[in-house]
This record gives structure tokens, C-alpha cells and sequence, in this order.
């Protein structure tokens, strides 16, 4: 049989039933259970869950489940049954009722004539057929059994009249489980965790059991500090420069002296009052710089103007003071903060 079980049969397990079904300890919803599930992944690592998909066939009744792997959870005393489809099943619906449409439930059902007295130890992918109604609802999952999809069978379906509309008829209940303290993938789940510290991924953003609820998890902050790199140009020594950056967000504060010749900006009434002719001042170190032109104020404690910090680290004095003097001795601070 393509569906195989693990420490289930009374008479044997083959050596294929051992190496197939999956072993050891899953995602755990208590001291000794552990959460229903299929086991995530795909071949091509394009989907969460790829086991126990089921595929509609067109203008058809018929659909088709792929091979997977699961675990079903018994009571704490009885345990989990592992479990692995290896070939693809085919499944065929009843046809819809003449007046009413209903809602179908696949499942992946445990048998233990041990515990449920069937007559019956094997696990098995089955249809719980629905009851057809003006407002048809889904019916409940039997016992010991993992809902896989619900299925829409509309008033009068069958092979002959288009059978199941397969693109809008499905809708999604399965659930993972992965080893323990791995990253549980979920999307509509909403069950409690087991622990403080477990993770799961929620439609992408991974989150955190604290004990009481779900958090979104805030990854430490990685922060880098610089205090080299800064070449002074001309008439300019460097002081000092720190450096800061934290998710892409850089800070820096240079200071720079006045080595020979003081500056003079323009005065008053000329052409352009304040200008200093954007004289080049210094230039940042790779790496630090940003990804756009960036201005900042400057000051050395007696007057003030203005910096523009280029892509390629370069520093230029744009404007200062009307008729302000920075002169031999003084230190010129500048300060920015940036994205990169």
C-alpha cells in the first residue's frame, strides 16, 4: 500500500515502513505529545508544504494526493503515529446532490482496532462526505485523523456536467509540524506554542513564543563603529572622527583644524555674501559614505556654515559666516546622519 505506517501493525513492520515514516521527536504540545502534521518542504523549495497536496483533475471528480510525510497525535499514553504516502493516491468524490451543494473534508485517518475497535490498523487518506444544505458546513474531522482540504462539491456535479470546478473549490487544512526547536511554518494557525524560546514563521514574518503569546521576533542589533579612514586635505588637519552604523543607518561627527592660512568668507553686500568657494576639506573612508549628496552644518565655536558630503566621501566647505574668519587654530566640527 503507498500509504505506510510506523509501530502500527500488529504483524510486522517492513524494513520500508521504517526507513520511510518519520522518526524522532516533532514539534511538542506537551511533556510527551507532539503536534499533528506534514512535515514541510519541497523539491523544489517553492512551497511550505508540499506533502498530501491534492490535485483536482478537470472537468473531472477525481483529484489526486501526492506522496508526503505526517504525524498524527494520539492521547499523551497512546503516542504519534508516523506516516509517509510514497505514491500518489487518486481519490474520487461522490457526485452533488441534485439541490444543494455540500462541503467534503479529506483527511488523513489513523485505524487501531487496539484502541477503536475497527477491525482495521493502517492509516488512510479519506473523504468525509458533507451534508448538503442551502449553507452547507464542513463536517467534523473523525478521531485520530489529520484534515487535509475542504472540498466545495457544487448542486449537481458529476463527471458529466464539468464535474468539480477544481480552481475555486479548494481550500487548505493542513497543518506543519518539524523537529524540535526547528522553525515551525504556519499560516492560519493559531494554536499556543510550546514552549518560551519556540519559533515559527507566520506567512513570513518569524516570531517568538514569550510564555503567553506570539511576538514578532527583533533580531539583535548588529552596530559598527569606525574611527579610521578620514584623509584632511590642504589647509585642514584631522582631530578626530567617530563613526556609528546600525541597519543601514550611518552617523559620524568630524573635526577638523585650521592648519595654515585663515579663511576668510565674503562680506556683506557682495556677489555672494558667505561663499568660501566649497573648498575641499577632507574625504570619507570607503564604505562609510553616502549614497547620496548630503549636507550638514559646520561650526567652530565662533561662527557656523554649511558642508556638502559627497557619494564618493568627499567634504566640501560651502558656505560660511558673512565676512566670518576661521582662523589658524580653530576647529571646524561638522555632524551627519544617513541611510545608505
Amino acid at each position: 500500500m503507498p500509504v505506510r505506517s510506523g509501530w502500527l501493525s500488529p504483524d510486522s513492520q517492513s524494513l520500508e515502513d521504517t526507513r520511510v515514516v518519520p522518526l524522532g521527536t516533532l514539534t511538542p504540545t506537551s511533556a510527551v505529545a507532539t503536534r499533528s502534521g506534514i512535515l514541510p518542504g519541497s523539491a523544489d523549495g517553492q512551497s511550505r508544504i508540499s506533502g498530501f497536496t491534492l490535485t483536482g483533475t478537470a472537468n473531472s471528480m477525481t483529484a489526486t494526493v501526492s506522496p508526503g510525510r505526517a504525524v498524527v497525535q494520539g492521547t499523551d499514553a497512546r503516542g504519534a503515529y508516523p506516516v509517509a504516502l510514497t505514491e500518489y493516491l487518486p481519490l474520487t468524490f461522490e457526485d452533488g446532490d441534485a439541490q444543494y451543494g455540500r462541503l467534503d473534508l479529506v483527511v488523513l485517518k489513523i485505524y487501531d482496532d487496539t484502541y477503536d475497535g475497527s477491525g482495521r490498523t493502517e492509516a488512510a487518506v479519506e473523504i468525509v462526505k458533507g451534508t448538503p444544505a442551502a449553507i452547507p458546513v464542513v463536517p467534523a474531522a473523525p478521531a485520530m485523523s489529520l484534515p487535509l482540504y475542504e472540498v466545495t462539491v457544487p448542486k449537481g456535479a458529476s463527471a458529466g456536467t464539468n464535474g468539480i470546478p477544481w480552481g475555486t473549490a479548494l481550500t487548505g487544512r493542513r497543518t506543519a509540524t518539524v523537529s524540535v526547536g526547528g522553525i515551525l511554518p504556519v499560516t492560519t494557525d493559531t494554536a499556543i506554542g510550546a514552549h518560551p524560546g519556540q519559533y515559527r514563521d507566520m506567512s513570513g514574518v518569524l516570531q517568538r513564543w514569550t510564555g503567553t503569546a506570539w511576538a514578532d521576533y527583533q533580531p539583535p542589533v548588529a552596530v559598527e563603529t569606525n574611527t579610521t579612514g578620514v584623509t584632511a586635505s590642504g589647509n585642514w588637519s584631522l582631530s578626530s572622527y567617530n563613526a556609528r552604523r546600525t541597519r543601514g543607518v550611518c552617523s559620524f561627527s568630524v573635526s577638523l583644524a585650521r592648519t595654515t592660512a585663515s579663511l576668510t568668507a565674503t562680506a556683506a553686500g557682495s556677489t555672494n555674501p558667505g561663499n568660501v568657494n566649497d573648498e575641499l576639506i577632507c574625504t570619507l573612508p570607503a564604505g562609510w559614505r553616502p549614497a547620496n549628496d548630503t549636507y550638514a552644518s559646520a561650526t567652530d565655536g565662533y561662527a557656523d556654515g554649511a558642508v556638502r558630503i559627497n557619494p564618493d566621501g568627499t567634504v566640501y566647505l560651502l558656505s560660511w559666516s558673512t565676512s566670518g574668519v576661521i582662523q589658524v587654530g580653530n576647529t571646524l566640527r561638522f555632524s551627519a546622519c544617513f541611510v545608505q
